[in-house]
Protein backbone atom coordinates (compact mmCIF):
# COMPACT_ATOMS: atom_id res chain seq x y z
CA UNK A 1 0.00 0.00 0.00
CA UNK A 2 1.27 3.72 -0.92
CA UNK A 3 1.25 6.24 1.71
CA UNK A 4 0.16 9.44 0.60
CA UNK A 5 1.77 12.52 2.65
CA UNK A 6 -0.10 15.62 3.79
CA UNK A 7 1.77 18.74 2.92
CA UNK A 8 2.71 18.56 7.13
CA UNK A 9 4.48 15.34 6.59
CA UNK A 10 6.55 16.54 3.64
CA UNK A 11 7.85 19.41 5.80
CA UNK A 12 9.08 16.96 8.08
CA UNK A 13 10.49 14.99 5.68
CA UNK A 14 12.47 17.95 4.43
CA UNK A 15 13.68 19.15 7.99
CA UNK A 16 15.18 15.24 8.47
CA UNK A 17 16.10 15.78 4.59
CA UNK A 18 18.05 19.39 5.62
CA UNK A 19 20.18 17.37 8.50
CA UNK A 20 20.63 14.57 6.20
CA UNK A 21 22.22 16.89 3.23
CA UNK A 22 24.45 18.52 6.07
CA UNK A 23 25.88 15.15 6.66
CA UNK A 24 26.81 14.60 3.86
CA UNK A 25 28.61 17.84 3.65
CA UNK A 26 30.10 17.13 6.80
CA UNK A 27 31.62 13.49 5.16
CA UNK A 28 32.88 15.04 1.93
CA UNK A 29 35.09 17.39 3.68
CA UNK A 30 37.10 14.30 4.39
CA UNK A 31 36.38 11.93 1.32
CA UNK A 32 40.53 12.25 0.55
CA UNK A 33 43.29 9.67 -0.27
CA UNK A 34 44.61 7.35 3.29
CA UNK A 35 40.95 8.48 4.88
CA UNK A 36 39.93 4.94 6.65
CA UNK A 37 35.91 4.69 5.61
CA UNK A 38 35.16 3.61 9.40
CA UNK A 39 36.32 7.64 10.43
CA UNK A 40 33.35 8.64 7.33
CA UNK A 41 30.71 6.87 9.14
CA UNK A 42 31.90 8.25 12.13
CA UNK A 43 31.53 11.74 11.13
CA UNK A 44 27.99 11.56 10.04
CA UNK A 45 26.59 9.63 12.73
CA UNK A 46 27.84 12.18 15.33
CA UNK A 47 26.44 14.92 13.20
CA UNK A 48 23.59 13.44 12.54
CA UNK A 49 23.01 12.51 16.66
CA UNK A 50 24.36 16.10 17.56
CA UNK A 51 20.96 17.06 15.71
CA UNK A 52 18.83 15.43 17.25
CA UNK A 53 18.46 12.91 14.70
CA UNK A 54 18.66 9.10 14.10
CA UNK A 55 21.05 7.08 11.38
CA UNK A 56 18.06 5.63 9.05
CA UNK A 57 20.60 2.68 8.67
CA UNK A 58 21.99 1.87 11.90
CA UNK A 59 20.73 -1.21 12.99
CA UNK A 60 18.23 -1.50 9.90
CA UNK A 61 17.98 -5.63 9.45
CA UNK A 62 20.77 -5.89 11.58
CA UNK A 63 23.22 -3.21 9.44
CA UNK A 64 25.93 -2.57 11.37
CA UNK A 65 26.15 1.07 10.35
CA UNK A 66 25.15 5.14 10.09
CA UNK A 67 26.40 4.76 6.44
CA UNK A 68 26.59 2.35 3.58
CA UNK A 69 30.22 2.86 1.60
CA UNK A 70 30.59 1.08 -1.55
CA UNK A 71 33.79 1.34 -3.08
CA UNK A 72 34.88 0.77 -6.77
CA UNK A 73 33.25 -2.55 -7.84
CA UNK A 74 30.45 -2.57 -4.95
CA UNK A 75 27.19 -1.19 -6.02
CA UNK A 76 25.78 -0.33 -2.73
CA UNK A 77 25.15 -1.66 1.06
CA UNK A 78 29.02 -2.08 1.61
CA UNK A 79 30.32 -1.59 4.72
CA UNK A 80 32.60 1.09 6.51
CA UNK A 81 35.63 -0.31 7.31
CA UNK A 82 39.28 0.11 8.05
CA UNK A 83 40.29 0.26 4.16
CA UNK A 84 41.98 3.74 3.56
CA UNK A 85 40.91 5.22 0.18
CA UNK A 86 43.20 5.30 -2.55
CA UNK A 87 43.94 7.27 -5.72
CA UNK A 88 41.77 6.01 -8.57
CA UNK A 89 39.20 4.84 -6.11
CA UNK A 90 36.05 6.11 -6.59
CA UNK A 91 33.32 5.75 -3.07
CA UNK A 92 29.44 5.63 -3.03
CA UNK A 93 27.75 7.25 0.18
CA UNK A 94 24.77 6.05 0.96
CA UNK A 95 22.67 8.02 4.10
CA UNK A 96 19.51 8.29 5.53
CA UNK A 97 17.93 10.65 8.96
CA UNK A 98 15.15 9.41 10.83
CA UNK A 99 13.83 12.87 12.78
CA UNK A 100 10.33 14.02 14.08
CA UNK A 101 8.89 10.44 12.88
CA UNK A 102 10.22 10.57 9.20
CA UNK A 103 13.08 9.10 7.07
CA UNK A 104 14.99 11.12 4.29
CA UNK A 105 17.75 9.14 1.96
CA UNK A 106 20.08 9.89 -0.21
CA UNK A 107 23.56 9.08 -1.94
CA UNK A 108 26.23 10.53 -3.90
CA UNK A 109 29.44 9.11 -5.74
CA UNK A 110 32.61 10.64 -5.61
CA UNK A 111 35.89 10.20 -7.17
CA UNK A 112 39.09 10.02 -5.41
CA UNK A 113 42.45 12.02 -6.53
CA UNK A 114 43.22 10.44 -10.00
CA UNK A 115 40.37 9.01 -11.50
CA UNK A 116 39.91 7.88 -15.19
CA UNK A 117 38.11 9.07 -17.61
CA UNK A 118 35.90 6.44 -18.01
CA UNK A 119 34.50 6.02 -14.59
CA UNK A 120 34.66 10.22 -14.25
CA UNK A 121 32.63 9.53 -17.52
CA UNK A 122 30.46 7.10 -15.45
CA UNK A 123 29.74 8.99 -12.33
CA UNK A 124 28.80 11.87 -15.23
CA UNK A 125 26.28 9.99 -16.86
CA UNK A 126 24.82 7.89 -13.49
CA UNK A 127 24.14 11.57 -11.81
CA UNK A 128 22.69 13.03 -15.35
CA UNK A 129 20.38 10.29 -15.46
CA UNK A 130 18.89 10.99 -11.74
CA UNK A 131 17.61 14.05 -12.88
CA UNK A 132 16.42 12.90 -15.89
CA UNK A 133 14.73 10.37 -13.97
CA UNK A 134 13.61 13.22 -11.69
CA UNK A 135 11.88 15.52 -14.81
CA UNK A 136 9.93 12.35 -15.01
CA UNK A 137 8.65 12.15 -11.37
CA UNK A 138 5.54 14.26 -11.84
CA UNK A 139 1.48 14.48 -11.18
CA UNK A 140 -0.08 12.00 -13.22
CA UNK A 141 3.24 10.23 -14.70
CA UNK A 142 3.90 6.27 -13.94
CA UNK A 143 6.66 4.97 -12.53
CA UNK A 144 7.56 3.46 -15.24
CA UNK A 145 8.48 6.59 -17.26
CA UNK A 146 11.31 7.31 -14.03
CA UNK A 147 13.09 3.90 -15.42
CA UNK A 148 12.46 4.65 -18.84
CA UNK A 149 14.25 7.87 -18.77
CA UNK A 150 17.31 7.03 -16.34
CA UNK A 151 17.50 3.72 -18.66
CA UNK A 152 17.62 4.72 -22.12
CA UNK A 153 20.13 7.33 -21.38
CA UNK A 154 22.66 5.95 -19.72
CA UNK A 155 22.57 2.11 -21.82
CA UNK A 156 22.83 5.01 -25.05
CA UNK A 157 25.94 5.76 -23.32
CA UNK A 158 26.85 1.87 -23.34
CA UNK A 159 26.31 1.11 -19.37
CA UNK A 160 24.11 -0.98 -17.87
CA UNK A 161 21.16 -0.67 -14.80
CA UNK A 162 21.10 -2.76 -11.76
CA UNK A 163 17.67 -4.27 -11.98
CA UNK A 164 17.62 -6.37 -8.77
CA UNK A 165 17.94 -3.00 -6.57
CA UNK A 166 15.59 -0.49 -6.99
CA UNK A 167 14.33 2.77 -5.34
CA UNK A 168 11.16 3.14 -3.05
CA UNK A 169 8.47 4.94 -1.37
CA UNK A 170 9.54 6.44 2.37
CA UNK A 171 8.12 8.07 5.22
CA UNK A 172 7.36 6.67 8.61
CA UNK A 173 8.97 3.60 7.28
CA UNK A 174 12.51 4.18 5.70
CA UNK A 175 11.75 1.59 2.47
CA UNK A 176 7.83 1.67 1.93
CA UNK A 177 5.55 1.34 -1.32
CA UNK A 178 5.84 1.40 -4.62
CA UNK A 179 9.40 0.12 -5.42
CA UNK A 180 10.97 2.61 -8.26
CA UNK A 181 13.19 0.69 -11.11
CA UNK A 182 15.81 2.15 -12.96
CA UNK A 183 14.59 0.51 -16.05
CA UNK A 184 11.14 0.38 -17.36
CA UNK A 185 8.83 1.06 -19.54
CA UNK A 186 6.77 4.45 -20.39
CA UNK A 187 3.38 4.63 -19.19
CA UNK A 188 3.89 1.61 -16.95
CA UNK A 189 3.27 0.99 -12.98
CA UNK A 190 2.02 2.90 -10.79
CA UNK A 191 0.70 6.61 -11.51
CA UNK A 192 2.02 9.22 -9.57
CA UNK A 193 -0.26 10.91 -7.33
CA UNK A 194 -0.14 13.94 -5.07
CA UNK A 195 1.68 13.18 -1.69
CA UNK A 196 3.66 10.56 -3.40
CA UNK A 197 7.31 10.91 -1.43
CA UNK A 198 9.90 8.46 -2.90
CA UNK A 199 13.83 8.09 -3.39
CA UNK A 200 14.96 7.98 -6.71
CA UNK A 201 18.78 5.95 -7.27
CA UNK A 202 19.93 4.77 -10.35
CA UNK A 203 22.39 2.23 -9.78
CA UNK A 204 24.53 1.71 -13.05
CA UNK A 205 27.82 -0.44 -14.06
CA UNK A 206 30.64 0.21 -16.29
CA UNK A 207 30.88 -3.61 -17.17
CA UNK A 208 28.33 -6.19 -16.68
CA UNK A 209 24.31 -5.74 -15.20
CA UNK A 210 24.83 -8.56 -13.24
CA UNK A 211 25.33 -8.34 -9.26
CA UNK A 212 26.73 -10.75 -6.60
CA UNK A 213 26.10 -10.51 -3.41
CA UNK A 214 29.12 -11.48 -0.76
CA UNK A 215 28.70 -13.57 2.29
CA UNK A 216 28.20 -10.66 5.02
CA UNK A 217 24.40 -10.63 3.54
CA UNK A 218 24.59 -7.07 2.59
CA UNK A 219 27.52 -6.37 -0.18
CA UNK A 220 26.13 -6.13 -3.29
CA UNK A 221 29.37 -6.06 -6.12
CA UNK A 222 29.18 -6.54 -9.81
CA UNK A 223 29.63 -9.79 -11.20
CA UNK A 224 32.74 -8.88 -13.64
CA UNK A 225 34.04 -6.37 -10.55
CA UNK A 226 34.24 -3.44 -12.63
CA UNK A 227 32.95 0.18 -11.30
CA UNK A 228 29.89 0.91 -10.16
CA UNK A 229 28.17 4.42 -9.73
CA UNK A 230 24.84 5.43 -7.20
CA UNK A 231 23.06 8.79 -6.77
CA UNK A 232 20.60 9.27 -5.25
CA UNK A 233 17.67 11.58 -4.30
CA UNK A 234 14.05 11.95 -2.12
CA UNK A 235 11.46 13.66 -3.98
CA UNK A 236 7.78 14.64 -3.07
CA UNK A 237 5.42 14.52 -6.03
CA UNK A 238 2.43 17.29 -5.67
CA UNK A 239 0.02 18.25 -8.04
CA UNK A 240 1.38 21.43 -8.90
CA UNK A 241 5.06 20.24 -8.55
CA UNK A 242 7.57 18.04 -7.91
CA UNK A 243 9.78 18.94 -4.94
CA UNK A 244 13.27 17.58 -4.33
CA UNK A 245 13.59 17.14 -0.58
CA UNK A 246 17.22 16.25 -0.56
CA UNK A 247 20.39 18.01 -1.55
CA UNK A 248 23.93 18.07 -2.79
CA UNK A 249 24.51 21.34 -2.49
CA UNK A 250 26.76 20.71 0.96
CA UNK A 251 28.88 17.99 -0.95
CA UNK A 252 29.50 20.18 -3.56
CA UNK A 253 30.36 23.05 -1.71
CA UNK A 254 33.20 20.90 -0.46
CA UNK A 255 33.77 18.08 -3.71
CA UNK A 256 34.06 19.40 -7.07
CA UNK A 257 35.24 17.15 -9.81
Amino acid sequence: MIHYKTSEEVQKIKESADILAKAHGEVAKHVKVGVKTSYLDKIAEEFIRDHQAVPSFKGYGGFPASLCISVNEVVVHGFPSEYELKDGDIISIDCGVFHQGFHSDSAYTYPVGEVSSPVLDLLRATKDSLYLGIEKAVFGNRIGDIGNAIQKFVEAKGYTVVRELVGHGLGKNLHEAPEVPNYGKKGSGPLLKDGMVIAIEPMVNLGTRNIVQERDGWTIRTADRKPSAHYEHTVAIFEDRTEILTSHKYIEENYKF
